[in-house]
């Protein structure tokens, strides 16, 4: 029914940047609550950044200072702004669309990309 398409991850060294990016295929994102997660291997999936629909933005304590998330509604696009990134970020990012009146039943996930950072 709504098909989330994430992209943007890439091999970057310590302290570089990456711009995530997520496409919804629907105009959903004035009415949903987006966010990014990400899983490490052998890690749980964690809350990175969380942004509502009038723009209330929460973080992460490890990413505070570092990630920006932001959405712009008319293009159905979500991002995160990653900087000065360290090794520990290593990990598939998943992008993340919910109602937050009846998220059990409109829940979205894109497939993941891959944020790879060594020197």
């Amino acid at each position: 029914q709504v098909t989330l398409v994430d992209s943007g991850g890439d091999l970057v060294q310590p302290g570089g940047s990456l711009r995530l990016s997520c496409v919804a295929s629907r105009s959903i994102f004035a009415a949903y609550t987006m966010a990014w997660h990400r899983q490490a291997p052998g890690k749980q999936r964690e809350l990175v950044a969380e942004i509502t629909t009038d723009g209330t933005t929460t973080y992460a304590t490890s990413v505070k200072g570092r990630f920006t998330i932001s959405r712009d509604n008319p293009e159905n696009t979500l991002f995160l702004q990653m900087n000065s990134l360290r090794p520990e970020d290593t990990a598939v990012y998943f992008c993340n669309a919910y109602y937050p009146f009846n998220p059990r039943d409109y829940n979205f996930w894109g497939q993941g990309t891959q944020v790879t950072v060594s020197s």
